[in-house]
């Protein structure tokens, strides 16, 4: 399993959120180089970073930051928000970014989302399968919609997709613990998908019982940054 931690971002600067909440912001360091060099310094070697400036503005706003951490550090960086169309994508890859998530577009511009799987190959292209209550949330969650998440990913996977980021909205920034019935759900439904899981992770012992349940990857975020975990942790602990 591989530990992929988190940096989201909001006028450069490196923050948290909670459950998705733009009026619900920390701010952790104002630098996020810092942070991502750290990480690598633990011996982690991918990076989520989240334009959620992006996300709100429906296109790519922080490419920069993308671009220095992709420049300094040799962190594997999958990159989401904003992303809406072939000039972000482009941008955001010629900015150093090994993988790019969608999500709303996904969902808002099937045909476009289709494309880019087949130009690029489900290697590059990660689907964003964010849900509340089981239905899929869109445009850095500030939107809901009546969309099955489990029927979602199935539909994706059949065109192409191999990877999934799914973030239960419920449980994130709560520290609570991560949705481990969404992602056995979706592991029963879609066995070949890499499924990378997102939100409420707050301890190791989250951590154990993902591996246990084999799920690909896990995105940690507030827990390193509130100190739960401790990157030494992460970074010698062998999942």
């Amino acid at each position: 399993m591989f530990i992929i931690p988190a940096i989201d971002l909001i006028e450069g600067k490196c923050v948290r959120l909670t459950q998705g909440d733009y009026s619900q912001k920390t701010i952790y360091n104002e630098r996020p180089i810092e942070v991502a060099k750290a990480f690598e310094d633990a011996g982690l070697t991918r990076l989520h970073l989240v334009d959620l400036d992006g996300a709100k503005a429906k296109k790519v706003v922080n490419w920069k930051v993308l671009e220095q951490i992709a420049a300094y550090t040799r962190l594997q960086i999958d990159f989401g928000g904003g992303v809406q169309s072939d000039d972000d994508l482009r941008v955001v890859f010629e900015c150093g970014a090994k993988q790019v998530t969608g999500g709303s577009i996904a969902v808002k511009n099937a045909d476009l989302f289709e494309k880019w799987l087949d130009n690029y190959g489900g290697d590059q292209i990660i689907l964003g399968a964010d849900a509340r209550n089981e239905r899929v949330a869109v445009s850095g969650w500030e939107e809901g919609t009546e969309i099955w998440v489990y029927d979602f990913v199935q539909k994706w996977v059949e065109k192409g997709a191999k990877y999934a980021i799914s973030t239960d909205v419920a449980k994130d920034g709560l520290l609570q613990g991560p949705s481990f019935e969404l992602y056995k759900n979706l592991q029963d439904q879609c066995p070949a998908l890499h499924i990378i899981a997102s939100g409420g992770v707050s301890s190791i012992a989250d951590l154990e019982k993902l591996s246990e349940q084999k799920i690909y990857g896990v995105i940690v975020g507030k827990a390193i940054y509130e100190g739960r975990i401790s990157l030494s942790q992460l970074g010698q602990h062998n999942w």
